[in-house]
């Protein structure tokens, strides 16, 4: 893409606005979704439909009153919503929202810009703002921000493992890495039983599994429902976020939105055909113009967030031990067996003689040795559980203090007890 330099600003305006605009959108879509689907109105008074609400609560951040604890990290206090913020903006630079347009007889792309790697400038965008929200939780030197920060990171690089090797299948399949290319990938047309009804070859059926495992894994991506454990108040008051107010914390509210959006977009662009029209609105000619391709991005898009909000008000939040138990030992290992077995028919199918013959049976065989190798992985015996010691403990054996558990007591109590337990009297005593 040569696109002058004014062209590139102005996408990069238009840019900044739609995903602004969006995510106010958004934030009164999922409150009147959710409202709806627990029985509430939801916003209703301000603006019509409500729609004045998020708008709202986005001014009333800006003049909100900024505070920063005494003893917080100020410099990385203030940076790490930025760098959050910036990441989240930086990540649409390389996804496109149409295809080949002309503009005031420039041909152009309705993205920012295109590049051969695209799809890993994703990943590495995404994978940058984890630092905002550790930062945040070191910064605000409290044990809750703390801890909400180190979940955050631990949530993010564990799925991020499995969201990149979702993704891989789709680069074998198209052969390429850049958006624009594998949207075009799609646009082919199949013919089941002969037919032609004019269904285009999405990737997301034909690679199922990789799509099944990335919508999973963006939505612990994202840090939300069920999976939003940095931000669980029940135990964290709200994780890295806690110190945050203002236009910081607004920052940090905007990014999880456009975060939300991102993924969703990744999705669309590598798996449901991007800004291709939807059957059979694709066998209509004039719905073919490129110019609309924003409108069918933006309506796949919306349906992942509808997705994203659906399984908030229906799913409850994961334990954290049941959370990285399904990232590590679920998603993971399906997803780099269903990687090799994809690799395998890819090369079959560029290498005719493995295709017949021999190479079929080969092929079983590398198959049933990997699901007898995944049964046994899953159906390993529970452990034996540990026996707990009980009456008189050191609670500092380990090395540091952890409480008593039940049956057990410390050794200072240990001599008090004794002294002030009284002795039982008799029973024949008592119930006179």
């Amino acid at each position: 893409m040569n696109d002058p330099i004014w062209l590139m600003l102005i996408k990069v305006i238009l840019v900044i606005v739609i995903l602004l605009t969006w995510t106010i959108f958004n934030v009164w879509f999922e409150r009147r979704l959710v409202g709806k689907m627990q029985h509430r109105l939801g916003p209703i008074l301000n603006g019509p439909f409500g729609l004045g609400q998020a708008l709202a609560d986005g001014m009333k951040c800006l003049f909100k009153e900024d505070f920063i604890p005494s003893r917080a990290d100020r410099v990385l206090f203030v940076v790490s919503p930025l760098i959050a913020g910036t990441a989240a903006f930086t990540a649409w630079a390389v996804i496109p929202f149409g295809g080949e347009v002309e503009f005031f007889g420039i041909t152009t792309r309705l993205q920012v810009t295109d590049l051969p790697v695209g799809v890993l400038v994703l990943l590495a965008v995404t994978s940058v703002a984890i630092y905002g929200f550790v930062l945040a939780g070191w910064s605000s030197n409290s044990p809750y921000s703390l801890l909400g920060g180190l979940r955050s990171s631990a949530q993010m690089i564990s799925y991020e493992i499995a969201m990149g090797l979702s993704l891989v299948a789709v680069f074998l399949y198209t052969g390429s890495m850049s958006t624009y290319q594998i949207v075009e990938a799609q646009r082919t047309t199949v013919t089941p039983f002969g037919l032609n009804l004019g269904l285009q070859n999405w990737n997301w059926l034909v690679l199922l599994p990789s799509f099944v495992i990335y919508v999973i894994s963006m939505v612990g991506e994202t840090n939300r429902a069920p999976f939003d454990l940095p931000e669980a108040e029940s135990e964290l008051v709200s994780g890295y976020i806690t110190e945050y107010s203002g236009f910081k914390y607004a920052i940090y509210f905007l990014a999880e939105y456009i975060n939300m959006a991102t993924v969703s977009a990744i999705a669309t662009t590598l798996f449901m055909g991007g800004y291709l029209p939807i059957w059979p609105f694709n066998l209509i000619e004039p719905l073919n113009n490129p110019w609309l391709g924003p409108i069918w991005f933006v309506i796949k898009v919306q349906l992942f967030i509808s997705f994203f909000v659906w399984i908030r008000g229906t799913l409850p939040r994961f334990r954290y031990d049941q959370f990285m138990t399904l990232g590590w030992k679920g998603l993971i290992p399906v997803a780099l067996i269903w990687t090799v077995v994809f690799a395998t028919f890819q090369w079959m199918r560029s290498y005719p003689p493995m295709a017949s013959g021999p190479g079929i049976y080969l092929l079983i065989g590398v198959l049933a040795l990997l699901v007898f190798g995944a049964v046994m992985a899953f159906d390993r015996p529970d452990p034996e559980p540990e026996e707990i010691p009980t009456g008189v403990v050191d609670v500092f054996a380990g090395g540091y203090p952890v409480p008593p558990l039940p049956g057990q007591v410390l050794p200072e109590l240990s001599a008090v007890v004794a002294s002030t337990a009284e002795p039982a009297e008799p029973v024949a005593e008592r119930n006179e």
